[in-house]
């Protein structure tokens, strides 16, 4: 992947802003064009004071035509000029931005966005390679039949924005965020100001299907990731099913184009580590157990697994606390020049959880082939040290 491409040779002088003091309900129809992920904001001066993402206006259960802009606005780090793509695509994964402003020298020169980086990279000899590679497999899926509500709640519970629909075994549509958006909080009624009424239409109970967007945009597993790109580029989506043989093996997201570029950002270190959280907050401590956990981890897998990135989701299960201390569902991705592994756990607070995620992420590593081929007797040794049986045993 190029390292030659930077910031300044990718942004966009285009500028999708509200104002500070705009109603959510407004700040929704600058989301309808074109469907940005998120919004620059400016005081009345016309200043850029921060960014707005659609996800922060959804959660928030405030009335769309009273609420304003600014205490939902969030800062969003700020890119210079010689960034090359793979650190882009680093801070808009740990910041859940998909719009960063460039500044050179305390001047706003533009933004830059995730096609921006992801079309960039698929240009070069990366992109040659098959979607199969980076795309999330065995995705969260819906019947046809069930409700808004219910896949409404997947998508909110799991992070994710895009579901695939299937019905009788066969896939027949895929509802997004923005099919919701378009059907449930953007109200069929428009006040006399032009805002829109922020009542959500009674269609939480209807069926998914009555929503999601069909036929559905597909490429087979062997597709190039250049090409897939441009698919989501000519169709103006942000999500792909990834078919073989008409059977759905995964999707294909921007987020999976994202995290291996943003490995480019840290070939020299080898193995890294990234954390997505929601709903918790780390503290020191937490993050410091969690990386030596990480150390000893990259110490014993770096000549096995080269290059890659272990990433790290985590979330609060709502109010539900043992004596003060919230349940946690953590997900690891491990995504290594040998493939991609993965492990989770739910347990009573972050470092405990962490170890058992991290336990089980282990145990299948050592009983990968990918490990068994590059070193038999390391893993099988080291399995037995754990108390873990072998394949052979």
């Amino acid at each position: 992947m190029s390292m030659s491409v930077t910031a300044k040779d990718i942004c966009s002088k285009e500028l999708n802003s509200v104002k500070d003091t705009d109603t959510l309900s407004k700040c929704l129809e600058g989301f309808k064009k074109g469907m940005p992920p998120v919004l620059a904001v400016l005081d009345e001066k016309g200043k850029y004071v921060g960014m707005i993402t659609r996800r922060a206006i959804l959660r928030s259960r405030l009335d769309f035509t009273m609420a304003k802009v600014r205490p939902l606005m969030q800062a969003a780090p700020q890119v210079s000029p010689g960034m090359h793509l793979g650190e882009l695509a680093k801070l808009m994964i740990g910041s859940g931005m998909r719009q960063l402003p460039l500044f050179d020298k305390g001047k706003l020169l533009g933004f830059v966005t995730d096609e921006d980086v992801i079309h960039a990279a698929v240009g070069d000899e990366w992109g040659r390679g098959a979607v199969e590679k980076v795309m999330t497999r065995a995705p969260h899926i819906i019947e046809a039949g069930r409700s808004v509500g219910a896949v409404f709640g997947l998508m909110r519970d799991y992070g994710i924005s895009h579901v695939p629909v299937m019905e009788g075994g066969r896939l027949v549509g895929m509802v997004s965020i923005e099919d919701i958006l378009e059907n449930i909080y953007w109200p069929q009624r428009r006040q006399t100001k032009g805002d829109i009424v922020g009542e959500k239409i009674e269609t939480l109970g209807i069926a998914v299907k009555g929503i999601m967007a069909s036929p559905v945009i597909t490429v087979d597993s062997k597709t190039s990731l250049r090409d897939a790109e441009k698919q989501m580029h000519d169709h103006d989506v942000s999500c792909l099913c990834v078919v073989v043989s008409d059977r759905l093996v995964g999707i294909l997201t921007k987020l999976d184009f994202l995290e291996p570029i943003s490995q480019v950002a840290a070939q020299a270190r080898k193995l890294t580590i990234q954390f997505g959280v929601k709903d918790i907050e780390i503290d020191e401590s937490q993050e410091g157990f969690m990386m030596n956990e990480f150390d000893s981890f990259s110490h014993k897998y770096q000549e096995a697994f080269q290059l890659g990135t272990l990433f790290v989701y985590m979330k609060s299960h709502g109010d539900t606390t043992m004596r003060g201390t919230p349940m946690i569902h953590c997900r690891l991705q491990f995504r290594t020049t040998r493939g991609t592994f993965f492990a989770a756990s739910e347990g009573w607070g972050v470092e405990p959880t962490f170890r058992v995620a991290l336990d089980r992420l282990e145990r299948r590593l050592l009983r990968s082939k990918e490990l068994l081929a590059y070193n038999p007797r390391f893993a099988r040794d080291y399995m037995r040290k754990m108390g873990l049986p072998s394949e052979e045993e």
